[in-house]
């Protein structure tokens, strides 16, 4: 059983992906602070420097200055400003994805040798070549 696991951990297809989540972890930590940083200023200055974060209904009684406010006081609330930035954070990270995979997939092209052409093998004569033959052949 040990052995098996080990067996088992030793493939590199394990190793690959405790590699690739060790490395997603901490490509997030940066897209994060691409989104947050530099990507949501922009979005809020093209917008009339609206927080999409900070947007919300209240779900009950009482007046509040922000979300954090409400929250703090136990108010009930429809965060909605949240999912449209998770929505935008989402799109965002996955075109930055799209964009990281297509640059190693470039990269790995080019370092592959190009497959030496096998010459064509000779499919020999085809069906009605034959059959033209035999025609011939038979009307000598």
């Amino acid at each position: 059983m040990v052995q098996e696991f080990k067996d088992f951990i030793a493939k590199g297809n394990v190793m690959d992906m405790a590699v690739g989540i060790i490395i997603g972890a901490a490509f997030t930590a940066i897209v994060g602070s691409l989104v947050s940083d530099l990507i949501n200023p922009i979005i809020s200055l093209f917008m009339g420097g609206i927080d999409f974060s900070g947007l919300y209904v209240l779900l009950g009684a009482g007046d509040y200055a922000s979300i954090a406010a409400a929250e703090e006081a136990g108010a009930a609330v429809f965060a909605y400003g949240r999912f449209i930035m998770a929505v935008i954070n989402f799109l965002i990270i996955a075109w930055v994805v799209f964009l990281l995979v297509k640059a190693v997939n470039r990269a790995k092209d080019a370092t592959a040798k190009p497959a030496e052409e096998a010459p064509a093998a000779d499919p020999g004569p085809t069906e009605l070549e034959i059959l033209m033959e035999i025609r011939d052949s038979l009307k000598k």
